[in-house]
């Protein structure tokens, strides 16, 4: 187990997030889910308190804290996609049941959790030494909302 990892905080969708994250990604699980004690306020005795998950092999938690905080896109999860199929898959998946997309890659899902869906050789092509190439994929990929390969690699070929 990692020393650190990431806890989200929600108002009582913590174990609902937590699953549906786990059922999208490989090499996820629930580890734990913890209850609320006898201490808490009565209303919350019972219910959960705090789910321990593994996403892709690193550990998350997910608490439900109750309304004082809200999730914002000053923190995303990024996943590193190995083609347009998996960025596909996850983009619809996250969205379904009223997420909401942004720019570059960007999107909120319905539990309020903000994602980057990525697809791999887009990092490649922003690390090439080329800076009229890089300029190009920027330029196309600032064009999009999900992330799409044949555009990306059609810029990086371009040659004007």
């Amino acid at each position: 187990m990692s020393k650190l990892s990431l806890c989200l905080w929600f108002d009582g969708q913590a174990e609902a997030a937590a699953h549906f994250y786990t059922s999208l990604l490989p090499n996820s699980r629930i580890d734990t889910i913890l209850p609320y004690g006898a201490d808490a306020p009565p209303a919350l005795v019972g219910t959960v308190m705090l789910v321990s998950f593994t996403l892709m092999g690193q550990s998350y938690g997910a608490l439900n804290g109750g309304p004082h905080y809200k999730l914002t896109p000053a923190a995303s999860l990024m996943v590193h996609c190995a083609d347009q199929a998996e960025v596909d898959r996850l983009w619809t998946a996250l969205l379904a049941d009223g997420g909401a997309a942004m720019q570059c890659g960007w999107l909120t899902d319905k539990f309020g959790v903000s994602w980057q869906i990525v697809p791999e050789m887009l990092l490649q092509l922003l690390q090439d030494p080329d800076a009229a190439k890089v300029r190009r994929v920027t330029a196309a990929m600032m064009q999009m909302v999900k992330l799409e390969i044949t555009p990306l690699e059609a810029a990086a070929a371009a040659t004007h």
